[in-house]
């Protein structure tokens, strides 16, 4: 149950409140009968019209190492003109609904101002600590400071206009352009890339509509930002436009949708058409714009799946947003309303496939296509991520989770066992585990599910892969499927890790990247232990890995498995983690910014 506020707005545009409490709602496809996932509420007008979304739970994710979330509740209204914001109304006011800074401090920890306390004291107005938040990692930082405290971006970044070519250290006025790449001219390289170009782009501009309405209080990660990063970086590098072929973009279709979705989820995310704002959890929102940009993004991963496939483009980037992977048969979740990998596999099928393989390298489990294929022996999905037990989210993606139904190991797990993962562990887990099943396997069709998140300085990864990395990774699966490659962005909310590690794997899709050394590759004693625990399991469904278990264990077994204690030190938490654990608040990350403020950068960038 979540406390919401019912409003109504009278001819003068003035609001008529009334507090209620507001379940999930049930229903059909009209009126106010709503999918179960959706929690919204709607306006009436005077006259008793519905007028769009009055007031929206506007719920402060806060990111938990276990994977759950707290949820602060705030409320969302439109003034007399409709524009968005908050509610500073009487019921606004209600204890610990709407109340951040100093007295959510003091609510919670139950502080009394007169006391005497050096470390801090507090005036009798409230002060306004956060000033600007980091375009590259969001992080707010506080006034009269230029660069971000926790990853050094300048507060004037030109990232946004020039990707991860631009200095994070000077304003965008200060780039030196002499260190940038050429680009080539817009017109001439459109017209080349359509005659030339085996590597197809999929972009399009409406899918930065798709945005957080109100902000709350910290930028969502999963922002528009993100595609202007890597756009920025594409057209920076010379590579889209410039070497590849642009598809035109479409909505993708509901009898499509269908091969993958039950009604329940197309219903859902098709109804926030009509609504200013919606949750379908407290940190997967949606605008009046998110199921267009949802089909579209879907409508660019089966097109170019199925260009891919019949041979019309080599191998493609689907540039695109919501991501996708989290998005189930029913339910949206975890930033993600419709599974893009999923419907380019079913895209792909239909084009004449009749085997798919999904490798899916973002930080967090793809459990929504694991539960869309799980029966599936047409579709092997291969995915490595953090799991730490199940306490890192989704939670779902233990090894032993391998298919049901008769699919029994067409479904592969690698799940890591702590954070700060790296490039070793992950080319390791493909020499030893990814490669040799999928080249049973032996797929007409390679799809990569291309989370960013795990790339070093991403604040809710915490993971250490490299550009070069994701380059390597790329490099060994497009030898697979006769180089019919499609890679779909999923995750990553660094936006200089995200352009950075993007540009270096479609260097890879159009051949500029020079062929990766990869050979002695050792692994983390965790990354190991990770790696042999899934051979242990997955070699009862694929035999051709008994030998590499049996290598590994006589070569590392006695090591690995040792029961000793761990005396390693314990890794400092900076402030990105804590950030992310304690709210956001504007007071706690002032606390926390005058103690961490005199470290130095490599400490913010590389210490979760």
């Amino acid at each position: 149950m979540i406390l919401v506020e019912k409003c109504v707005i009278n001819s003068e545009g003035n609001e008529v409140s009334e507090a209620s409490k507001m379940s999930n709602l049930t229903g059909a496809k009209t009126g106010t009968n709503l999918p179960n996932q959706l929690e919204v509420v709607l306006c009436q007008d005077s006259n008793g019209r519905l007028d769009g979304l009055a007031s929206t739970v506007n719920c402060d994710y806060t990111c938990h190492s276990d994977g759950q979330s707290e949820v602060v509740s705030q409320l969302c209204t439109r003034d007399a003109d409709g524009v968005p914001g908050l509610n500073t109304g009487p019921a606004a006011t209600t204890k610990n609904a709407n109340c951040e800074g100093e007295d959510m401090y003091n609510f919670q920890y139950n502080f009394d101002e007169e006391e005497d306390d050096s470390d801090w004291e507090p005036s009798e107005k409230q002060m306004e600590v956060l000033k600007w938040f980091c375009v590259n990692c969001t992080m707010a930082n506080v006034e009269g400071i230029g660069n971000c405290e926790v990853c050094g971006e300048h507060r004037e970044s030109g990232i946004l206009k020039h990707g991860f070519f631009a200095s994070p250290y000077l304003p965008i006025d200060d780039v030196n352009q002499d260190v940038l790449p050429v680009t080539e001219n817009c017109e001439d390289s459109c017209k080349q890339s359509c005659l030339s170009s085996s590597t197809a782009v999929g972009f399009d501009e409406r899918m930065l509509l798709h945005t957080e309405v109100v902000m709350k209080s910290h930028p969502h990660p999963e922002r528009p930002d993100r595609l202007r990063a890597i756009a920025a970086s594409f057209a920076t590098a010379g590579i889209f436009p410039g070497k590849c072929y642009p598809i035109p973009a479409r909505e993708i279709t509901r009898e499509e949708l269908q091969m993958v979705h039950s009604e329940e989820n197309i219903e859902a995310v098709d109804i926030t058409r009509r609504m200013l704002a919606s949750y379908f959890t407290p940190d997967t929102y949606a605008n009046e714009h998110s199921a267009c940009a949802a089909r579209l993004a879907a409508g660019l991963c089966a097109d170019l799946a199925s260009a891919i496939y019949s041979g019309h483009v080599k191998n493609g980037f689907a540039m695109v947003r919501p991501p996708g992977h989290h998005a189930g048969v029913k339910q949206a979740m975890g930033f993600c309303l419709h599974n893009n990998a999923a419907i380019a596999a079913s895209a792909a099928e239909a084009a004449g496939a009749k085997k798919v393989l999904i490798v899916d390298w973002d930080v967090h489990h793809g459990n929504g296509t694991q539960e869309i294929f799980e029966r599936s022996k047409s579709v092997l999905y291969i995915s490595l991520h953090r799991h730490e037990g199940g306490r890192f989210y989704p939670g779902t993606g233990a090894a032993n989770e391998v298919g049901s139904m008769g699919a029994e190991g067409y479904c592969v797990n690698i799940p890591w066992s702590r954070e700060g993962v790296s490039d070793n562990d992950y080319i390791f887990a493909f020499e030893q585990v990814v490669l040799p099943i999928a080249l049973d396997f032996n797929p007409d069709f390679t799809i990569i599910s291309a989370g960013f998140d795990a790339a070093r300085g991403d604040p809710l990864g915490c993971c250490d892969v490299t550009p070069a990395g994701y380059a390597s990774m790329t490099q060994m699966l497009s030898a697979l499927s006769s180089g019919k490659l499609l890679v779909i962005l999923e995750g990553g909310y660094n936006l200089r890790s995200i352009s950075s590690s993007a540009t270096a794997v479609i260097k890879v899709l159009v051949g500029e990247s020079s062929v990766i050394d990869t050979d002695d590759t050792v692994p983390s004693k965790a990354g190991l232990r990770s790696v042999l625990e899934v051979l242990q399991i997955q070699m009862k469904f694929w035999p051709t890995l008994e030998t590499n278990f049996s290598e590994l264990h006589s070569k590392w077994g006695s090591y690995v498995f040792q029961d000793t204690k761990k005396q390693s030190k314990k890794r400092r938490r900076t402030g990105l983690p804590v950030w992310w654990r304690m709210g956001r608040k504007r007071l706690l990350y002032h606390i926390w910014a005058k103690q961490l403020r005199a470290k130095s950068f490599c400490d913010y960038s590389f210490g979760c």
